[in-house]
């Protein structure tokens, strides 16, 4: 079994004459990673490994969440940068055995169309996935498969999808 977590970067602010990769993260992303962190340290979500897209923006979303990861290694790719399904595939499948908890902190479209292509029925009204995958928002994914190189299509259950504004407004449970 293989845990994959996929962390959109938080919120980015667009400052003129900044390129894209540049970009940094804005107030409302400074105050969203937090908040996913300490959810990811509640919920005892602690990956062994970390993979995070060179942009700017994703460096400082990493920044904000790794005092809630606990113990793990990471490096910077750039083939996470912006990048289609088949690239990110290829990142994930290059991991080492020994890992046994994967995030990958990089950008959309790729992560959610990585996220709906693993999740057996990924992409059904029913998925969290089908509605959007917002800045910041986490989604968690089990993998049945021995070692990352097997990680395929349909072969995933996804174990929760998080947002910050989930997060802020919990729904009320309470009893008329």
């Amino acid at each position: 079994m293989r845990r994959l977590i996929l962390l959109r970067h938080a919120k980015s602010a667009y400052p003129d004459g900044v390129t894209d990769h540049e970009r940094p993260l804005a107030a409302r992303g400074q105050r969203d990673a937090p908040v996913i962190g300490k959810e990811m340290a509640r919920r005892g979500l602690s990956p062994d490994h970390v993979v995070i897209s060179t942009a700017r923006r994703t460096r400082e979303t990493f920044n904000l969440v790794e005092p809630f990861l606990g113990q793990h290694t990471a490096h910077y790719e750039r083939a996470v940068y912006e990048a289609p399904i088949d690239a990110i595939l290829r990142v994930i499948r290059a991991i080492g055995p020994e890992v046994a908890s994967l995030m990958i902190i990089g950008h959309n479209p790729g992560l959610e169309r990585t996220a709906s292509h693993l999740v057996r029925g990924g992409g059904t009204a029913a998925s969290p996935l089908e509605d959007k995958f917002p800045t910041a928002a986490l989604a968690v994914i089990d993998l049945d498969v021995p070692q990352w190189k097997d990680v395929g299509p349909h072969l995933g259950t996804l174990a929760m999808f998080l947002t910050p504004k989930q997060l802020r407004n919990p729904p009320d449970h309470t009893v008329p």
